[in-house]
């Protein structure tokens, strides 16, 4: 029997319709828990959810395992009726997974203010919204966890991306204050801090290369185990940092970045 056990536990994934959300989305509904899987993207987060229904072919008609919410992580009333639909739909909220977050490029000089606070909107303001409404009833539920998608560039960082450096940044130091608040009503929070991985953020980043496929491979040989990482090898410490089994680890942040940062040059 896995210890990583959701039964009776119900998580909200943001970002939740590819990548590291919906690798996330299915790794706690194959664990037993009730997911809402909200993205932007309608087509993205409903397969997800048709893919976590399907994980059990005999589940009972009226037994809802999953459900779809279309939101704007970045606007308050979006975060509000994630909470409110996650509600109606299951009763409680014990896990929330802060992962919805973009890639943008830019210097101080050439990013316009637009896609700035467009960048700290979802990458770091959302947790805050999120989060505001979903603690209320984390708190009823008895504590449970809250983890964070920052980055690796949390701790270090790549030329022409100031906006996304500084939201990463701030994604872990907001963790770190989260922690601190929520323990005394037994919610933890952590982060983790990844690495180039694949599909769909690190294809966008290549897209913007001459050569997109020369330019993956070429990453891959910064990393210590020679390639880029996988959505899974990150959902996998996601999953960990959710569960009971991680009872005394709050207010962190963890690298999942194949070895990328301990590099000098």
């Amino acid at each position: 029997m896995s210890f990583l056990n959701f039964e009776g536990k119900v998580a909200i994934v943001t970002g939740g319709g590819a990548g590291i959300g919906r690798a996330v989305s299915l790794g706690l509904a194959r664990e037993g828990a009730k997911v809402a899987v909200v993205d932007w993207n309608i087509e993205n987060g409903q397969s997800v959810v048709r893919e976590i229904e399907a994980l059990d072919p005999n589940r009972p008609v009226d037994e809802v395992a999953a459900i779809f919410i279309q939101a704007d992580v970045s606007k308050d009333a979006d975060a509000q009726k994630i909470s409110a639909e996650t509600i109606a739909a299951f009763g409680r909220i014990d896990i929330l997974c802060n992962n919805a977050g973009i890639q943008t490029y830019g210097t101080v000089e050439t990013t316009s203010e637009e896609t700035w606070d467009r960048t700290l909107g979802v990458n770091l303001k959302s947790i805050y919204l999120v989060s505001k409404y979903a603690v209320p009833h984390m708190r009823e539920a008895g504590g449970g966890a809250i983890v964070n998608t920052a980055s690796v560039q949390s701790v270090g960082a790549l030329p022409n991306s100031a906006s996304y450096v500084a939201s990463k940044g701030g994604v872990t130091s907001l963790t770190q204050e989260m922690g601190l608040d929520l323990g005394p009503i037994g919610t933890r929070v952590n982060a983790v801090m990844p690495g180039s991985i694949r599909p769909p953020m690190l294809e966008f980043s290549a897209s913007q290369q001459p050569d997109p496929e020369a330019a993956m491979r070429e990453w891959g040989k910064l990393y210590a185990r020679g390639r880029i990482g996988e959505p899974e090898e990150v959902a996998n410490l996601i999953l960990f940092l959710a569960s009971d089994a991680a009872s005394f680890i709050t207010s962190s942040a963890y690298l999942v970045d194949g070895g990328l940062s301990a590099r000098l040059f």
